[in-house]
């Protein structure tokens, strides 16, 4: 259950709180700590990340949001057994941190989507409950104006949900889908948000609820839904939603059903699905590619370490950088590796300086990619600008 998971991780991050005893926190490449993976010296050559200051609140299932100016929005997120209110900027021509405005509403795991014009929905989530560990579900929905940084509610959904995904359409609106709700509840209901009238409306539902899946939108402005999990269940079943006609239909199904997982739309169009983990608690190391034209997955090259809480981001080149997570061992991972879809191989990328897990990781127009927060040694505070060289340079 979704709410378990929540109440898990908050108490997995006190444990690493203890862990970090002073002397024990370099996590510098190459270096060892309690519970990081340490990539071979070997490897780091081929990555490379640098500190991009700490941010004001330590947070975890927070959300990074690239502006039109090019500064990184971070909204809400956990610190120890509660939600925040708070928002921080990130401005990478200076490499600072600053305060913006709050919410009106305590959220973690919830969405941020940027819409037409440059504002930002954040809808669902929850707070944290301090006497049960579960989390409290929103169905508020708030816009953040980016010039003047100040928030506005905006429409309610139709449900309460959190860990559900957001999707903008070609059309300017947004496809809210899944996640869990009251009473553990696991929605197949989506709703569809119009920035211009600031209302929801129902559209149909999936097959199957789901909630922590993946959603993509693909090239023909269809959105592919897979994964995510059902009580007891790592879903291995994907579906395809079509705006204009708000129908789902059922696709081919993956190799593996998995859950919290990564999905990247790659540069030809096909969708590289990565890690998560299964029904038996069992974190993976395999990926498969789904090609919408036939509307078929094939395997492709595993990651060297099963992972999943990880972070994948499509780089300039069409290559996919995947970046940190849990292990088999349920360690917090340094690690990175990259995907080249022209060969279907994964290479070791070195390792960010911090172990993270549930973090951000927001591609910058310089082709950098800010790592922020999440799990980790050090606090949930930190954050690293992280760049690949080139294949051949």
């Amino acid at each position: 259950m979704a709410r378990r998971r929540f109440g898990l991780l908050l108490a997995l991050a006190t444990a690493l709180a203890a862990c970090a005893a002073p002397g024990s926190t370099d996590t510098t490449p190459g270096a060892t700590a309690t519970g990081v993976h340490s990539p071979s010296a070997s490897s780091l050559s081929t990555g490379l990340c640098t500190t991009a200051g700490s941010m004001a609140e330590y947070r975890v299932f927070q959300t990074a949001t690239l502006l039109p100016d090019a500064r990184v929005l971070v909204v809400g997120g956990g610190q120890s057994a509660a939600a925040l209110t708070s928002a921080e900027l990130y401005d990478e021509h200076r490499g600072t941190w600053t305060t913006t405005g709050r919410m009106a509403e305590y959220r973690s795991g919830h969405t941020a989507t940027l819409l037409p014009g440059g504002n930002v929905l954040v809808a669902g989530g929850g707070s944290t409950n301090t006497d049960t560990g579960a989390p409290s579900e929103l169905d508020s929905a708030e816009v953040f104006d980016q010039r003047l940084g100040t928030w506005k509610a905006t429409g309610r959904m139709g449900a309460k949900r959190i860990f559900h995904t957001a999707t903008l359409l070609a059309d300017g609106r947004v496809l809210v889908v899944g996640g869990e709700s009251t009473d553990g509840r696991i929605l197949a209901g989506a709703e569809l948000y119009d920035p211009r009238s600031g209302r929801w409306t129902a559209t149909g539902s999936m097959a199957e609820g789901r909630y922590s899946q993946t959603a993509t939108l693909l090239r023909d402005g269809r959105v592919l839904v897979v994964g995510g999990g059902k009580s007891p269940l790592a879903q291995i079943s994907a579906e395809v939603y079509d705006p204009r006609s708000g129908r789902w239909t059922a696709t081919e199904s993956m190799a593996e059903g998995r859950s919290i997982h990564t999905a990247t739309l790659l540069s030809d169009g096909k969708v590289l699905v990565a890690g998560g983990i299964t029904s038996a608690g069992r974190r993976l190391p395999s990926a498969e590619l789904y090609d919408p034209r036939s509307g078929t997955w094939t395997s492709t090259g595993s990651m060297a370490t099963a992972r999943d809480y990880h972070t994948a981001t499509l780089l300039p080149d069409g290559r996919v950088l995947v970046a940190g997570g849990f292990d088999n061992d349920k360690r917090p991972l340094a690690s990175a590796e990259v995907y080249d879809p022209s060969n279907g191989t994964w290479t070791a990328a070195g390792s960010m300086k911090v172990a993270r897990v549930a973090h951000t990781a927001t591609l910058l127009p310089d082709g950098r990619v800010l790592v922020a927060g999440g799990y980790n040694l050090n606090g949930a505070g930190s954050a690293e600008l992280c760049g690949l060289v080139a294949p051949g340079s």
